[in-house]
């Protein structure tokens, strides 16, 4: 299943929480997300805000990775489809 994560910082933990993931190596950025694929991450550096696209059988494992920047930046987690697969339910939905 595919979840797209947003994050925005709250004024008073902007600075910790750009320091805290600019300060990650690949190896912990990693072992962040366990169980959770990330397909893609953009930033917007000066609001230190931004959005990912994730794929996990685990929803555990996705509000568990949330929950590791929680104090510092306000997560938001939604189940999301591409393409296909809304092109697919459509189909279905309205027998097209």
């Amino acid at each position: 299943m595919k979840f797209m994560m947003t994050w925005s910082s709250f004024p008073e933990t902007r600075h910790d929480a750009a320091k805290g993931f600019g300060q990650m190596t690949d190896a912990d950025d990693e072992a962040d997300h366990p169980g959770v694929k990330l397909i893609g991450r953009w930033h917007d550096l000066v609001a230190v805000g931004g959005w990912l696209i994730c794929e996990s059988d685990d929803i555990s494992a996705v509000q568990s990775w949330a929950l590791n920047w929680n104090g510092v930046l306000n997560m938001e987690v939604r189940p999301v489809v591409d393409d296909n697969e809304a092109k697919t339910m459509l189909k279905r939905k309205w027998n097209l």
